[in-house]
Order: C-alpha cells, then structure tokens, then sequence
C-alpha cells in the first residue's frame, strides 16, 4: 500500500507561495529556487486534476478551486500544529507560530506597536509577517490571517471583533490660525483650507464627524488640496500648516501637547471612529493567531 500523504511537501509549497504572494517570495522561504516550486506545485494540480493557480510572468492568482484548497490546507496544517503541541505537554506547551495581518496606517504606526511589544514579549516564539497598507486585502485570496480595519464592517461574511472607538480631533497648526483666524463654527470651516482624505473604497472625501447639541453632525470637507492612499497625509500637512483636518486623538495627542498642533472647534467634539480585527469565520485559526486576536481585543 503506497503512502497516502506523500505530496504534503507540495501542498506546503503551494501554501507558502500563496502567503509569500510569488514564486520568489516563497523561494525565500524555503530555501530553495522558484522553479522548483513552480514544479511542485504543476504536481500537485496534476494529481487533484484541477487548476489552483493562473501564473503569469507578472502575478499568481488562486482559481475558486484554489482558494477552497487553500482554506483545507491550512486548516490541515493548523491541526498538526495543535496535535504536536497537545501531546509535548507542559514542557513543549510554549506558543509558536506565523500570523500575517494586514493594518493600515493609522494604526500601524501609532497604535499597533506598542501592542505588538507586549505580545512578542508574552510570546517570544510567535512570528508576525506585518503588512501596513490602507488597502483592504483579500485574506483569503492573498492569504493573511486577520486584519485590522477601520469603520462600520459590511456583511462580508467575515467575524469582527471591535478593538475600540478611536476619538476623533480638529486640528491645525498655530501659525496656520495666527495667519487666517480660527473657525468659531462648522459653517465657517467653508472659508478655511480644510485637508480632505478621499476614501479609496468610494473615491469621495471622508466627513469630518462632529458632534452639537448632543446631536450627530456630518460635515464633508472641501479642499484645494486632496490628500489620497495614506491618510496621514492630512496631518503632516496641516502640522506644516497647509490648513485644518480631522484625525484620531491617537495620532495627533503628541503634537498638541509640543504645540506642533491645536484643537479647531473643541465645542463640536465628542464623535469617533471604530477599529476591529476581522478574520473568516470558516478558516481554523492557529493557536498563535487566536492567541494574537485575543490580545489585541483585550489591549485595545
């Protein structure tokens, strides 16, 4: 009776390349050229009899039949790791494993740090593969673990678990309201340079949120200056005193209290902004990925 599970070297290799988004990439990792994976993984569509990968020169990209394998293998793997660690006992019960989560800016620069020392010092054998970007990744697809996604979360089939509620600021810099006066009310923001942040998902500028009289207030911004993909642009802009923006406490608390920056219609705040970790529900989650998901819910 032959070997049942003797192409599990290819199935990781697919695994691999699949996480490290090409041949190269995955090359890397495991030490070894791209053509050999490109073989292993020509072995492992022609013994399941279907196309996992369109290659081209350019970029990979999973067929359906591929994303759906890509879920069961790295469920698969999730297992094994689990069943080895189950049998060590407490002597080999110490956490390992990779986790790739994709956050964007905001986060990633000024709140996501500090969270992840804790995490690597709790979890010294964890290894954490970071993407830092304002693009909403396919996890499944581009193979990440979990990511860090700001706002209201569409009925995407995917879980959610709310990190916080990020409070939100109006700011400028001193010589920028010592030049053009400061706004007394929203309607007066009309006459200012307001730096607006267009939304990739839409393409339309974001509302600055604010809040009178206890009741909510949508305000969107006009701008000769259009801030696009990162939105800490905004901010570095109105710190050089190009105008007024809105952006998370978080970001600009340092700035306020150097006097780089100041607070614009501290009568209208009160509004914010929420950050959740998401993942798929239907995926198994390593024990280093649900030890990370808890963490950070927990830290938040």
């Amino acid at each position: 009776m032959g070997r049942r599970f003797d192409h599990l070297g290819d199935v990781e290799v697919f695994v691999t390349v699949v996480e490290k988004g090409s041949m190269t990439g995955g090359a890397i990792a495991l030490s070894t050229t791209p053509s050999v994976l490109s073989r292993a993984i020509s072995r492992l569509e022609a013994r399941l009899g279907i196309q996992l990968m369109r290659r081209t020169t350019r970029r990979l990209s999973l067929t359906d039949a591929g994303r759906a394998y890509l879920e069961q293998a790295r469920a698969a793997f999730s297992l094994i790791d689990d069943a080895e660690r189950a049998i060590q006992g407490p002597e080999g019960a110490l956490l390992t494993g990779h986790v790739r989560i994709s956050v964007p800016t905001t986060y990633g620069h000024y709140r996501l740090p500090a969270m992840l020392d804790r995490f690597m010092r709790a979890y010294p054998e964890v290894h954490i593969e970071l993407s830092i970007t304002n693009r909403n990744v396919d996890l499944v697809a581009e193979g990440y673990d979990l990511a860090i996604r700001l706002g209201p979360l569409p009925d995407s089939g995917l879980v959610a678990r709310k990190l916080e509620d990020a409070p939100l600021r109006l700011v400028a810099a001193p010589h920028y309201l010592e030049r053009v006066g400061a706004p007394r009310t929203i309607e007066d923001l009309a006459d200012h340079q307001c730096l607006p942040f267009v939304m990739p998902s839409t393409g339309r500028c974001a509302p600055w949120l604010f809040r009178v009289d206890d009741r909510d207030v949508d305000w969107t911004p006009p701008g000769r200056i259009r801030v696009f993909d990162d939105v800490l642009g905004v901010v570095s802009l109105a710190e050089h005193g190009l105008g007024i923006c809105q952006t998370y406490d978080f970001i600009v608390r340092d700035r306020i209290d150097q006097g780089r920056l100041v607070d614009v219609l501290e009568y209208a705040r009160g509004r914010s902004r929420p950050f959740s970790i998401i993942f798929a529900p239907h995926r198994r989650l390593s024990a280093a990925t649900r030890a990370l998901i808890d963490f950070l819910a927990k830290d938040g």
